[in-house]
């Protein structure tokens, strides 16, 4: 990590084994993961809990400064990020590689879900590919590619608590071992489960729409009441929107978005926030403002603008 923040990057052959590693580890791990709350806290003084952030968008100064305000994770300091680690920031590399090499030096400590942003066509506009290409060439960049498929796509905290980067599915009756169920390696395609626990956002009115970003759904209080109350879970934790906060309650207090990339792209002003969950499984929000960072411009090595996701 202190090497990344000098802009220096580690030698190609550590990264094709990291991510040869890490493919071979994910692909053992199903698809929903199950959290508990450790039993120790970081130390003496905090108690017991789990972090869990939002989006970070290639945003690698701001990771630095949650880690620094919030703990390194370890077993008894763990962290869950909710997918859309790379891409628009132009620091996603260092991002990914920090998370991954966390993941495999104590795979306790930090729990990664798959993103929208984690697909080979999003890497393809919003700048991932092109970084990785420009860092380490094209065979590296397909080795990214075949991690991500593999990534879990949600988790519980506690049973309780769901967390999953878009949101819920919008057919009734979806049940968590449908969810275990889905099958990885894989492109999300333009529906199906994958697709909506990637894509969907929810709406402030009852029922479902086509959502605005041209693929998935929207889902309202109702869909997340159902599906809560199907599966013996109390609260949906996702990310996927930028928030002026940081964070967003909806849905009667059952849905909680939270980003975690301020000032997303240097131009948005938001601030980031992260949530954490104690034993009694209620959220606590902790906001922050964006870290400096090298001049290096959002979408630095993006081959099309596009709109903000």
């Amino acid at each position: 990590m202190e090497r990344f923040r000098t802009q220096k990057l580690l030698h190609k052959r550590y990264v094709a084994r990291l991510l040869i590693n890490c493919k071979r580890y994910f692909e053992q791990l199903p698809s929903l993961i199950e959290l508990s709350i450790p039993e120790e806290g970081p130390n003496a003084e905090t108690a017991p809990r789990i972090s869990v952030c939002g989006d970070t968008h290639g945003q690698f100064y701001d990771v630095l400064n949650i880690f620094e305000m919030n703990g390194y994770p370890s077993s008894n300091n763990p962290y869950l990020f909710n997918g859309d680690f790379v891409d628009r920031g132009s620091f996603s590399v260092e991002v990914i590689l920090t998370f991954l090499l966390l993941k495999m030096s104590c795979p306790d400590a930090i729990t990664l879900l798959r993103g929208n942003h984690e697909t080979k066509n999003m890497n393809k506009i919003y700048g991932f590919e092109g970084e990785v290409k420009a860092k380490y060439g094209d065979k590296i960049f397909e080795l990214f590619l075949e991690v991500f498929e593999h990534l879990p796509l949600a988790a519980t905290i506690g049973n309780k608590v769901f967390v999953t980067h878009g949101g819920l599915p919008v057919d009734p009756g979806v049940s968590l071992d449908d969810i275990r169920r889905i099958k990885r390696g894989c492109e999300p395609g333009d529906k199906g489960l994958m697709s909506d626990l990637l894509w969907a956002d929810p709406q402030p009115f009852p029922g479902k729409s086509p959502s605005k970003r041209g693929v998935g759904f929207s889902f309202g209080p109702d869909i997340t009441e159902a599906f809560l109350k199907n599966n013996g879970l109390e609260l949906l934790v996702r990310s996927h929107e930028v928030k002026d906060e940081g964070y967003l309650v909806e849905h009667g207090g059952k849905t909680i978005t939270v980003f975690s990339a301020p000032n997303y792209c240097d131009s948005m002003g938001n601030k980031g926030a992260f949530i954490h969950f104690d034993a009694t499984l209620k959220p606590k929000f902790t906001k922050f403002e964006a870290a400096p960072h090298p001049n290096i411009k959002p979408m630095a090595y993006a081959a099309g603008m596009g709109t903000l996701f």
